[in-house]
């Protein structure tokens, strides 16, 4: 069997440094030369679990009229695509040993700037095995985060970044997002909750803590024992499903979805 790619081997080393790395581009010189090389024009989404999600006023769908749902937000990027690359395994996961979610489930890329990616890392696929994935994914438990991350372009040493989309699969125990409360503010920001979604906690709530323990982002505190919810979050919506009193809502108020896609589009050509 063959071992990692240089750049896979070097990243799973780097990676039990990434909340002293994020605490580092607070400095600012530092930071400014880390957002440059390596987060440069992001603008990555949380995507929440189409399960949680309640939709509590009309939706506004002008572009494509199917679309409501989180899940399918992906699968229009993916059947807009002609070019398909799955990461045989996911560095995040492999890196901390996880044992709650699969390690064998990647991050799915598309554009074309994915088609000299090191065979050495994963596969190109088709567009049916692209569905299958992702589907795979929310199977597992998994949460979607699509966007623009010049990250992934740089260290899999392919281009140009505007050619190229990722959609992570992620995990609440070992994304590499979990540093976001480290994070520079400008660097954070690029990492946002799907537009028009708000999550609201009821008088139901005990004040257990299993909703603070899964937020990746530490935006959920227990106050006078209740849980409250900071502008921190993200909306990936895995406090709605712990909650054993049901007590946690996440809604879509208002969403756009021509802008929302629009607003991706903008950022990376799949054409």
């Amino acid at each position: 069997m063959q071992g990692d790619p240089p750049s896979v081997s070097i990243l799973k080393r780097l990676f039990r440094y990434r909340f002293w790395i994020a605490k580092m581009t607070n400095i600012p010189l530092v930071g400014n030369i880390i957002d440059d090389a390596f987060f440069e024009n992001d603008d990555m989404i949380y995507l929440p679990m189409d399960k949680n999600i309640t939709i509590q006023r009309e939706v506004k769908i002008h572009r494509p009229s199917e679309i409501v749902l989180p899940s399918q937000v992906v699968e229009y990027f993916i059947e807009r695509s002609e070019h398909f690359w799955i990461m045989d395994h996911c560095i995040c996961r492999e890196s901390t040993g996880c044992e709650d979610y699969p390690r064998d489930i990647g991050c799915l890329f598309l554009g074309e700037a994915t088609k000299d990616i090191n065979p050495l890392m994963g596969r190109s696929v088709t567009k049916k095995e692209a569905f299958e994935h992702v589907d795979k994914a929310r199977k597992a438990g998994l949460v979607h985060l699509i966007g623009r991350n010049k990250l992934d372009p740089v260290w899999l040493g392919v281009g140009p970044d505007d050619k190229f989309l990722t959609i992570c699969n992620c995990c609440s125990c070992c994304c590499l997002w979990r540093m976001i409360p480290d994070l520079s503010p400008d660097i954070s920001a690029k990492i946002k909750r799907m537009p028009g979604v708000s999550v609201s906690i009821d008088p139901r709530c005990v004040g257990c803590g299993k909703c603070a323990d899964i937020c990746f982002v530490d935006a959920i505190e227990i106050i006078d024992g209740k849980a409250t919810v900071s502008d921190e979050c993200r909306g990936c919506s895995r406090c709605v499903y712990v909650c054993s009193e049901k007590a946690i809502k996440l809604t879509t108020e208002e969403i756009n979805v021509d802008d929302f896609i629009s607003r991706i589009e903008s950022t990376v050509d799949l054409s």
